[in-house]
């Protein structure tokens, strides 16, 4: 049976799995490992993405990522093709380095972020690369120690992560550090770790039947939200350009463009801007720093109109089509 086309739409929370070939070590020293890490490090911040978690094991390697600035397909070739081409150089071989397809399970966030970030962050303790805890805290290879502190990566969503769990940095330590430690007994979760019928709805066989995608990790409500954005993605190319969303959003709302990217408290502006991010960011994959560009805007409040934009998507009954497909 040929492999269904990926999912990949911006504003989707992704876990990604790259392996070597034939299981051959990808990692070598760790010069390797620093040169994959700036690198990622890059990619991160220059396409405003979302890295929530990360692990490397000497043959694969786990990535959590939320792309939003480009499609993961982008990103994803320009980290594996350029640390392959110097993995190459250094050690003078040539040929493939990576499986040919890396895999991306599309997740749905608000069941599956926590538990994809812990189950991340313990590969490498049970793979055998650290004896304990106290040990995987300064593993250097990690985004755990990155988030307890213990060190730096530029592009990594620490505060994001943080703030699931409290509202200042020391408590919020606290707590991620006792989640994960109740992690250690479960071992391993292969339902965390693709999708299909029992694994993206968790349904028994007695349960009503689901939507589900071998794609998807999540419920069938998510599954069935994705087939919907998955045809009316591919319908946008060329990409709609923000000059001329603007324009159809302020129309759909009856108001001026003027008003559209005044500031003001009125409702209606409110909630113009607030679809404007929303359509802008998570449908058509513009960065959040070039719809905040158009609307004068900071890249945290364009965050929060994303999130504001979405429940207005999907309780206040507006219809995205009907704005990207107009005349």
């Amino acid at each position: 049976m040929p492999r269904q086309t990926r999912l990949d739409i911006p504003g989707l929370l992704q876990h990604v799995i790259v392996r070597g070939i034939e299981r051959r070590n990808i990692f070598r020293t760790n010069t390797d490992r620093r040169d994959f890490v700036e690198r990622l490090s890059r990619l991160l911040v220059e396409t405003d993405t979302d890295c929530y978690a990360w692990a490397l094991i000497p043959n694969h390697f786990h990535l959590l990522l939320k792309p939003k600035g480009c499609e993961l397909k982008h990103f994803m070739r320009r980290l594996l093709t350029g640390y392959a081409v110097n993995f190459n150089k250094r050690y003078r071989r040539s040929g493939h380095l990576f499986q040919n397809r890396y895999k991306s399970i599309v997740c749905e966030e608000d069941a599956y972020l926590l538990e994809l970030i812990r189950y991340i962050h313990l590969n490498p303790l049970r793979a055998g690369l650290v004896k304990n805890l106290e040990a995987l805290a300064r593993f250097p290879w990690c985004g755990h120690g990155v988030l307890l502190g213990n060190a730096s990566m530029e592009g990594q969503s620490v505060k994001d992560v943080l703030t699931l769990f409290a509202e200042h940095p020391a408590p919020a330590c606290k707590c991620y550090l006792a989640f994960v430690a109740d992690g250690v007994a479960v071992g391993e979760r292969p339902e965390l770790v693709g999708g299909g019928l029992r694994r993206s709805c968790g349904q028994n066989i007695s349960e009503e039947p689901q939507a589900f995608d071998e794609r998807v990790l999540g419920g069938g409500d998510f599954v069935e939200k994705l087939s919907g954005l998955e045809p009316l993605k591919e319908g946008l190319a060329p990409k709609l350009d923000l000059g001329r969303l603007a324009h159809r959003v302020a129309e759909h709302f009856e108001i001026g463009i003027d008003e559209l990217v005044e500031r003001g408290r009125y409702p209606q502006r409110i909630a113009a801007r607030d679809l404007f991010c929303y359509v802008a960011v998570r449908i058509l994959g513009y960065s959040g720093v070039q719809a905040g560009k158009l609307l004068g805007l900071q890249r945290s409040a364009v965050s929060h109109a994303v999130r504001r934009g979405k429940v207005l998507a999907e309780q206040g009954g507006w219809r995205i089509e009907s704005i990207l497909v107009a005349n």
